[in-house]
């Protein structure tokens, strides 16, 4: 009997828990979605407003009082209101002295006042505990119930216990609160939603620049020179042929990309013999984008695989069979199966196949559904052992595949390499270094770099 007692009594809900009152200035679509989440989640919620009338709009569950009445009953108030208006709580100083004031707007640009607007409320209510939070979750997303790509809610204000009690706030509502520390850290945070993609700008901009070259390499190479010196019209080749030699040299040089900075960053730390020295901007930029790049490189792999797929259905694809069974038929002659080809045509799809294989397993392991739950060292397996199996197996495929053009005149049409020669120059000399690295001569002293070892340590014991 106690024994069911007691389970019974875990069950029940715990009435003494009552959640404390929340108070919102504002009745806009932030204000009420925010509103509607917490009487969801078990908040009394109290709406402060000009108009006192009861509108559709509001949930039906939450009050609305004057501003001054409503700012009574709760010891938190979230200000849900422009920095333009921010005025009308200068006459309410009193009633907000000691309460925590959540500061939840953003700018139209970037860094458009000098001190942020969670700054400029704690100076107009220097009596208040002011805390940043809620910026960066739409209205749109409360609403609807998506919350999975805004669940994090990064937080910051001078009071710690103020701070404190707006993240149990953010963990009821079932979203990540993240502590960014002081008031200061407001100004960063109300720049989070207005910047696009910040970590994507630069592998896109170097993503789109090198496939308008290579895009306009292969039409002057294989569409415009066999028109003027050949007389063939294959304009129809911009739909899928290039597209398909384009997509494979862009994934290769962009996934050697995303190594080459580590190789920067080894031979860097071998000529300081230090790691305590900050490395050049560009690298540490170009280092924090890698990720960016590399699932990039899967999407132009990925195009690749789906363009192959697609070729033996073309037109051309099936006239130029027919034409050489035809010449065959006439000539009364069967051209006899090449071993040779026929090893070199499985090989480099074999080796495309595996390539794509661990291109994908790079991309999953990057989710950070996947990458938080393995360890630190698995991580680093995945994506630098076997991202570098990955790098080979890829270069090894176009080796195979384009190793043929190297020695032959034909293929330098306007004394120009052909397309897949200029793929090979970064992931080869991507590779050849690290061969070097891994050598015990090299790879020990940078090894006992990374450790904390130091070549002339700047404070001697």
């Amino acid at each position: 009997m106690n024994k069911n007692s007691s389970n019974i009594m875990a069950l029940a809900p715990n009435t003494s828990n009552k959640r404390e009152t929340v108070c919102i200035f504002g009745t806009g679509d932030f204000g009420r979605a925010l509103g509607h989440k917490m009487i969801h989640s078990g908040y009394p919620v109290v709406y402060g407003s000009r108009s006192t009338q009861i509108s559709n709009l509001i949930p039906k569950d939450a009050e609305v009082l004057g501003h001054a009445e409503a700012a009574q009953k709760a010891a938190i108030i979230i200000i849900a209101i422009q920095r333009q208006h921010y005025n009308f709580l200068t006459p309410l100083a009193e009633v907000l002295r000691g309460k925590v004031l959540v500061d939840i707007s953003n700018n139209l640009k970037l860094n458009q006042y000098p001190e942020s607007n969670a700054e400029h409320l704690a100076q107009l209510l220097p009596g208040s505990k002011v805390v940043k939070a809620f910026n960066t979750v739409s209205a749109w997303a409360l609403q609807s119930g998506t919350l999975d790509a805004s669940r994090q809610v990064f937080v910051c204000g001078d009071d710690v216990e103020a701070k404190q009690m707006v993240m149990n706030i953010v963990r009821a509502l079932g979203l990540t609160p993240l502590d960014k520390g002081s008031l200061l850290a407001a100004q960063e945070i109300e720049n989070y939603p207005l910047q696009l993609f910040p970590m994507w700008k630069f592998p896109m901009i170097l993503s789109l620049g090198l496939t308008a070259f290579f895009f306009f390499y292969c039409l002057a190479l294989d569409v415009i020179y066999t028109y003027i010196y050949e007389n063939n019209n294959f304009s129809f080749f911009i739909a899928i042929t290039i597209p398909n030699r384009v997509c494979p040299v862009m994934a290769l040089i962009l996934l050697a990309l995303v190594y080459l900075p580590g190789i920067f960053a080894a031979i860097i730390q071998l000529y300081r013999g230090t790691k305590y020295r900050r490395f050049p901007d560009w690298l540490d930029k170009w280092m924090l984008c890698r990720k960016q790049l590399g699932l990039i490189a899967l999407a132009f792999a990925s195009l690749h695989v789906v363009f192959t797929l697609v070729t033996p259905m073309r037109a051309f694809v099936s006239w130029r069979t027919s034409k050489g069974i035809i010449a065959q038929a006439l000539n009364n002659k069967t051209e006899p199966l090449n071993n040779t080809n026929a090893w070199i045509s499985d090989s480099y799809l074999a080796l495309g196949i595996l390539g794509y294989f661990l291109f994908v397993l790079l991309g999953i392991t990057s989710l950070p559904s996947v990458s938080n739950n393995v360890n630190w060292r698995e991580f680093r397996f995945v994506q630098s052992k076997l991202g570098y199996l990955a790098l080979i197996l890829c270069t090894a495929h176009t080796l195979v595949y384009g190793g043929k053009w190297f020695l032959s005149p034909s293929a330098y049409k306007w004394y120009l390499p052909n397309i897949y020669i200029l793929s090979l120059i970064v992931p080869c000399a991507v590779l050849v270094v690290k061969f070097v690295l891994i050598f015990p001569c090299v790879d020990k002293p940078l090894t006992q770099i990374r450790q904390g070892w130091e070549r002339n340590p700047k404070y001697s014991e």
